[in-house]
């Protein structure tokens, strides 16, 4: 086995650094040096210096950014897409092909994709339904590596009221069914209310119409899809639950919730999100992510010289060069669909992120569980969201709005936010927003361990001290080694040594109730404007009524998804992609 400094290496050197980088600064050069070919050409050494040492201070682009600028490989810098499973206008199941087909394109140049299969038929004699398509999409992503040599990952989404629901529900349980994919299932404010009050639910056919040969049925309701059967809300809920218990899939979005507080609402509509839920996105959507290590900020940790301080005035620098550089990126990548290219220039989505925000809270000296710890993960949260927005009006000031800038999406009071302050008010007021989104906290896994000398990953606290995990090197065989967490590892040098006792506001993720883990969740979202990765571990003697009641809980609290995951003590704990599933616990969706 090896040490922890030994993992960091090995991650690095396996997804991030070219032949002949032998450093991560030499990484960091020659990513910002390819970020930097935007700007204008008497700048470009200035701002690739500048790029530079903002990765240095703790800022990067996420995974296929740090992997692809600068190369001659066929991948793209974006992380996440949403693509259409079954092509519109076409009939099923001649839609599906064509849809398949451009799925391999952008998983063969890295991108992570979801998936609605709502539009998809449910199955009957002659197909297998949304469940059976899955299986297809399965198949050709295990076939498909990245250029890295890493599997593909995946979102299945599947509305609450599809006739197929159940059997989507239970696909996976007790199976190895659908390797590449993470599963959730949309619920509306409809339905759980309907699940509240006990109260009969219809599964409805799918709307628009894909159309099957030999399809009749009962007449349209009003909104014109044909309903299927009619079943008690409860019972679907129970399935739901129980699955979530038995094996964290599948994970629940609050479909209503995300497009009431989508900036973009007048113009698109979200039903569906990229492989780990932290980016609801239209179809053909795509967002280009970049974290913020957020523990870098900590003066003087754990008090032990002084006491501990929180610098928000290098966090706001951080997030300024960050919304410029993510920006490029859109100017910069490959994009494996013209469709993509199309929707990111219309919108100019970026998905600003933090990781180790576990680690800083315990160099500050607070708890993750209580009301303290979640007030400065709002205060980090908000400095984020502010100074993004700033810099985003300042960027429109001198590169343009975004095209499908409208003001009254930002200045009127829909979608519900907090306020902005009035400089950032009046830097919108007067020059628009270049990025429609800017704000993304997605699971940082790989990065937080290549880059950030395995830090939380995240908005997670960190899943333990010490412990064993297994790393996927490319095509090799996986290999066990040791990790430590990074925060864990400076206080044990701190206090010279490792029999040095810990501080009771040292908390590993299983040490935290499960509604502790939701309220830091619920805490950050309305400082995000797209979503959050968040995986609430269960303790060992829950149960699916606790599971149930976890989910109504974030839904009323305006979560916008959630994650269960129960851990298994047979199961290894494998170091592979951040999603899907790979992560312990598995770093998924909202």
């Amino acid at each position: 086995m090896t040490d922890d400094a030994e993992l960091s290496d090995l991650v690095f050197r396996d997804r991030y650094a070219l032949p002949g980088e032998a450093s991560r600064a030499a990484t960091f050069q020659r990513v910002a040096a390819a970020l930097a070919a935007v700007e204008k050409a008497s700048q470009r050494h200035g701002y690739a210096a500048l790029y530079a040492y903002h990765f240095m201070r703790g800022a990067i682009g996420a995974g296929r950014i740090m992997a692809n600028a600068g190369t001659a490989r066929n991948g793209t810098m974006v992380n996440c897409f949403v693509q259409p499973a079954a092509m519109p206008g076409l009939p099923f199941p001649a839609a599906v092909d064509p849809a398949l087909d451009r799925a391999v394109r952008t998983l063969a140049m890295g991108g992570g994709i979801g998936y609605d299969f709502t539009p998809v038929p449910p199955k009957n004699a002659t197909h297998g339904g949304p469940c059976g398509v899955i299986d297809r999409y399965d198949a050709v992503c295990r076939a498909q590596l990245h250029p890295d040599g890493r599997p593909g990952a995946q979102m299945a989404v599947l509305a609450c009221d599809h006739p197929d629901l159940l059997e989507y529900i239970d696909a996976k349980q007790g199976r190895r069914r659908w390797q590449t994919f993470n599963v959730s299932v949309a619920a509306t404010d409809a339905f759980l209310g309907a699940v509240e009050r006990d109260e009969a639910w219809t599964l409805r056919h799918p709307s628009p119409p894909v159309s099957v040969a030999g399809m009749a049925g009962a007449a349209p309701d009003d909104d014109g899809r044909r309903p299927h059967a009619t079943v008690p809300a409860r019972e679907v809920w129970d399935r739901l639950t129980r699955a979530a218990w038995h094996s964290g899939e599948p994970g629940i979005l609050f479909v209503d919730t995300i497009n009431a507080a989508n900036n973009l609402h007048a113009i698109e509509t979200l039903r569906a999100t990229n492989p780990c839920g932290e980016q609801p996105l239209p179809p053909y959507g795509s967002c280009v992510l970049g974290p913020i290590n957020v523990s870098r900020y900590v003066h003087y940790p754990f008090g032990l010289s002084a006491r501990a301080v929180y610098d928000f005035v290098e966090l706001g620098r951080r997030v300024r060069v960050q919304v410029r550089l993510l920006d490029n990126v859109l100017d910069l990548t490959r994009w494996p669909l013209d469709e993509h290219a199309a929707e990111a220039r219309a919108k100019r989505r970026i998905g600003i992120g933090m990781t180790g925000l576990g680690d800083a809270l315990l160099m500050m000296g607070l708890r993750y569980d209580d009301e303290a710890g979640r007030t400065l993960a709002a205060e980090i949260a908000r400095c984020m969201r502010d100074h993004a927005y700033l810099a985003s009006a300042e960027l429109a000031g001198e590169r343009g709005a975004f095209p499908c800038y409208r003001p009254e999406s930002f200045l009127d009071t829909a979608p519900p936010r907090p306020p902005f302050p009035p400089d950032v008010l009046a830097a919108i007021r007067r020059h628009g927003l270049r990025n429609s989104h800017l704000l993304s906290f997605a699971p940082a896994g790989s990065v937080s361990v290549a880059f950030f000398d395995n830090c939380s990953s995240g908005i997670e606290p960190p899943y333990a001290w010490r412990y064993t995990r297994q790393v996927h090197l490319g095509r090799e065989a996986p290999r066990t080694v040791v990790a430590e967490n990074a925060a864990w590892r400076l206080w044990q040098r701190l206090k010279n040594g490792r029999a040095a006792p810990l501080p009771a506001h040292f908390l590993q993720s299983a040490e935290i109730r499960p509604e502790d883990h939701l309220a830091m969740l619920t805490t950050l979202q309305p400082w995000v404007d797209a979503a959050i990765s968040k995986t609430v571990p269960l303790p060992a003697n829950s149960t699916p009524g606790d599971v149930g009641r976890l989910f109504l809980h974030a839904w009323h609290a305006g979560a916008k998804g959630l994650t269960v995951f129960r851990p298994d003590p047979s199961m290894p704990s494998p170091l592979g992609p951040s999603c899907p599933g790979r992560e312990t616990p598995p770093a998924q969706r909202l």
